[in-house]
């Protein structure tokens, strides 16, 4: 490692110590403090490799995450019962304070989507959908507006939220399903679905991501498009990595690394017609585009996106 990831990892073990320390991760001045400097270190795009990373640190970066994932899970019920005390809680998704990233990354998936599907898919799966389904509400209002959406999360609590969330809105009650369920006890119900989106924190620890997306591939249906959320760089601290090999029995159409304040990096996958393939297979290369869009980055000309793909995202 270099004089700046090093420095980089020493403040970010810093600050899991602290996060370790406080009596709780629900929403408070401390907890917020320390997520706002963490997420700040980890958004520039530092050429840092977890993989290569100490075993010390390898295990901090695993404490590190499971924290992140639960003072998530608790910013997201505080709003989601904040939200649901108004008439209406879809008109004021602005109050959460991250619904821009999630407006940005909902946009991102679609695009990347979009390139891969002959018509829009009528009934998506979103896997750990948690109390605050911000992801596929944008996606039911803005992008699939005549899709069903079936939400999977193992906590019934998080599921009574969301459902609360949309009820106040018919239309889209009428085409939000929540099923409280452990998807690797789901088997047939995965094979109605066109496209199956997989949030970045189920599976937190890699053998376990591993299980979900081979127990997708044996389960959807072939031609059946896979979103997966992953992390790239040092965003790497905030959630899992995802490479396109661990995606066995799927064909990778896309791999795509957000430079902006979009965390998660997403990567598109087909299940084969064939049925489950034996490995992961590849059809995306880096192309002129992409290298220069990193080149532009590196020289700080602006928020840019660098891709594995062959075009640029649609308007």
């Amino acid at each position: 490692m270099g004089n700046e990831e090093e420095l980089l990892v020493q403040r970010i073990s810093e600050i899991c110590d602290s996060i370790s320390k406080l009596p709780s991760l629900s929403p408070s001045e401390d907890v917020d403090n320390l997520f706002t400097e963490l997420v700040h270190l980890c958004i520039p795009v530092i050429p840092i490799d977890v993989v290569k990373l100490s075993s010390e640190v390898q295990a901090m970066r695993s404490k590190l995450i499971k924290l992140c994932g639960e003072a998530e899970g608790l910013l997201e019920s505080h709003y989601s019962d904040v939200l649901t005390s108004f008439d209406n809680p879809l008109d004021h998704l602005s109050l959460f304070p991250y619904y821009s990233n999630y407006l940005k990354l909902s946009h991102l998936e679609y695009s990347l989507l979009s390139r891969y599907v002959a018509s829009p898919p009528a009934r998506v799966a979103f896997v750990g959908s948690g109390p605050l389904p911000l992801s596929s509400v944008v996606l039911a209002a803005r992008h699939m507006q005549e899709a069903e959406l079936h939400n999977y999360d193992l906590d019934a609590t998080a599921n009574a939220r969301a459902r609360r969330l949309v009820q106040g809105d018919p239309g889209m009650a009428a085409r939000m399903a929540f099923h409280t369920e452990d998807v690797l006890a789901v088997t047939h119900a995965l094979r109605g679905y066109d496209v199956v989106f997989l949030a970045a924190l189920v599976g937190i620890g890699h053998d376990d991501k591993i299980r979900v997306v081979d127990h997708l591939a044996r389960h959807m249906a072939p031609g059946a498009l896979l979103v997966a959320r992953s992390a790239h760089g040092a965003r790497a601290f905030l959630y899992p990595v995802v490479e396109p090999a661990d995606l066995k029995g799927f064909e990778v159409l896309t791999v795509h690394h957000p430079a902006d304040e979009v965390i998660n990096s997403v990567i598109v996958a087909r299940k084969p017609q064939g049925g489950h393939a034996a490995c992961a297979t590849a059809v995306v290369r880096p192309c002129k585009y992409c290298e220069m869009m990193q080149v532009f980055h590196h020289f700080g000309h602006g928020s840019m996106m660098e891709e594995v793909a062959l075009e640029e995202l649609p308007s």
